[in-house]
């Protein structure tokens, strides 16, 4: 269902049943406000702020919660406004300050909305907002059966003294490794336009007790933080130093060497890279970026010392397995044009809370250059392409994206390779008996991979009820297809049900299409998450079937949000 940002509420019988609505009623009424039915160019009076607490009368949890949250200050909502006291009101500039407190993460629900001002002619924004619970502990998670394939718990703070910034402290549990670390970030660095972000962690074997690495990052950047904003820059470091185990299932993946006993998939990464990166933003409604990057990393990868295979089973496990070594230094030019047209729409992902959706082109190209610095094998060229185009057509929304990328090595030994390209198209329907349905489809294939990358598939990656991780390729086809029911709203918990069917295969050559049907739950907690939890449980048409324990998947937000970052960033 549409709904602007900066629009009017709808009627009583859809604040009775829309959740953002109930709320904007109910700060109109504690305002003393009424709505400016034609806003568009009156001068703006004042910001007024009406923030809801966390748990609310209508929520079915004790109020003393209240006590261990610190609302959202109003001058930090007030600072993301971009219409100022005295401006003409513009409803794109609502619109687009309502995206930018939603992309800070602090709230459930961001609604402007225009009122009437106090002197005759005027108008006010009213921006109502109600806080997420900020002192939390994050999850998240992916199970399938009894088996836990991953878990971050993150104790945070994401909206200390009610001043935006987030300090946390990470725990991730993998089938091999522990983790501790830390991070903050400040998006608004002593309220000026800058922002600030770094983590840090440890990485502890679980086998061994011991420290196998660390990983970590610092960033310092000046956003484009509006469509009007001309300029950005960002300044960045990173580390990873780790030891990889790839897993099929519980066990660590045995790798079939020809002329002796398997390998174990195991192998020591050290990656650090850094770069700096300038960015100039041209046009209103139809965008051009144009930006250009200076950076270097150093990344090896090696058998571990301590594996004791043969010098010919370390050869053929880099040459067929290990992710390239390479030390380069480059420069990069990129462009990206878009149209900024926005709708805000309920019940595809999140049920009834806002969700943004850019519509039209989204393009952008990426050309990089590396010069001989660190010897012959970092001297290449690279060219990254991706595109996207959303359309809405009433309450449907379709969306086709499509990424490629190539490498030419130049000087000895010069000629093409990390030849990869993908497609994903997802169709969301028009309400069906008050719910969705949505299908996916997503192709992506990988030639002549410098890093050798494998995809694995099975449980809840992609095609539910199958084995955990029981497929894998270099190349993945996977359709999904869901009906997702409205969901049944007890004390503002929004409980949905799921039926779905899923069709994939990760392969070298051609794809063996496996195929599933299943049925799973959504909940959504609105005071503390704006993505729904899952469960899902699966039965597989056509081929081996797990232990009816290893058919549930439980994870955090919907299926579709996995998808391949290359569609957004090929290089």
């Amino acid at each position: 269902m549409a709904s602007p940002s900066a629009g009017s509420p709808e009627g009583g019988e859809a604040r009775k049943e829309n959740y953002e609505e109930a709320l904007i009623a109910r700060a109109l009424e504690q305002q003393g406000r009424v709505l400016e039915p034609e806003p568009e160019g009156k001068v703006l009076e004042e910001v007024l702020v009406a923030t809801e607490d966390v748990v609310a009368a209508s929520d079915p949890f004790p109020d003393f919660l209240n006590i261990f949250h610190v609302r959202t200050r109003d001058e930090v909502v007030r600072r993301e406004s971009l219409l100022q006291p005295g401006q003409p009101y513009s409803a794109a500039l609502a619109e687009e300050s309502a995206r930018n407190l939603r992309g800070l993460r602090l709230f459930s629900v961001v609604r402007l909305v225009p009122v009437k001002g106090r002197a005759p002619g005027t108008v006010a924004l009213l921006v109502v907002t109600k806080d997420l619970w900020s002192l939390r502990l994050n999850s998240d998670f992916s199970a399938v059966g009894s088996l836990l394939q991953y878990l971050r718990l993150q104790g945070t703070e994401q909206n200390f003294l009610g001043r935006g910034k987030k300090v946390a402290l990470d725990f991730t549990l993998r089938l091999d490794t522990l983790s501790f670390g830390q991070s903050y970030t400040d998006p608004r660095v002593l309220g000026s336009r800058w922002s600030l972000s770094e983590s840090a962690a440890v990485i502890i074997g679980r086998e061994s007790g011991r420290a196998e690495g660390s990983r970590g990052s610092l960033s310092v950047s000046r956003p484009l933080y509006s469509l009007s904003t001309p300029w950005s820059t960002s300044t960045s470091v990173a580390w990873n130093v780790e030891t990889n185990r790839v897993y099929r299932g519980a066990d660590i993946w045995q790798l079939p060497f020809p002329d002796g006993p398997a390998v174990p998939y195991v192998y020591e990464t050290e990656e650090v890279a850094g770069g700096v990166s300038y960015t100039r933003s041209y046009g209103l409604r139809h965008k051009w970026n144009v930006g250009g990057t200076l950076g270097a990393y150093h990344y090896a990868y090696d058998p571990p010392a301590t594996s004791m295979l043969s010098g010919e089973q370390q050869d053929w496990f880099r040459r067929n397995y290990l992710p390239r070594a390479e030390d380069a230094g480059y420069a990069s030019l990129s462009l990206r044009a878009f149209d900024a047209r926005y709708e805000v729409l309920r019940d595809v992902d999140s049920y009834a809370l806002s969700e943004d959706f850019q519509l039209g082109h989204s393009v952008s190209a990426t050309v990089r250059y590396a010069p001989p610095v660190f010897g012959a094998d970092s001297h290449f060229a690279e060219l990254g392409l991706a595109g996207r185009y959303r359309l809405r057509l009433g309450e449907a929304l379709t969306t086709v994206s499509a990424a490629g990328a190539i490498r030419r090595q130049l000087g000895e030994g010069a000629g093409w390779s990390n030849r990869r390209w993908a497609t994903e198209l997802v169709q969301v329907s028009p309400k069906v008996l008050g719910g969705r349905f949505v299908a996916r489809g997503l192709l992506d294939v990988n030639i002549d991979d410098l890093f050798d990358r494998v995809t694995l598939l099975g449980g809840g990656s992609g095609l539910r009820g199958a084995g955990v991780d029981a497929y894998s390729g270099k190349r993945l086809l996977l359709v999904n297809v869901e009906y997702r029911t409205a969901p049944v709203v007890i004390r503002t918990v929004h409980l949905g049900g799921v039926l779905f069917f899923d069709s994939g295969s990760a392969f070298d050559d051609r794809p063996d299409m496996v195929h599933s049907v299943g049925v799973g739950l959504r909940l959504l907690f609105p005071q503390f998450n704006v993505i729904p939890f899952r469960v899902d449980f699966g039965y597989v048409l056509n081929d081996d079937r797990p232990p009816v324990g290893s058919r549930f998947s439980l994870a955090g937000g919907q299926l579709t949000d996995l998808r391949p970052g290359f569609l957004d960033s090929p290089l």
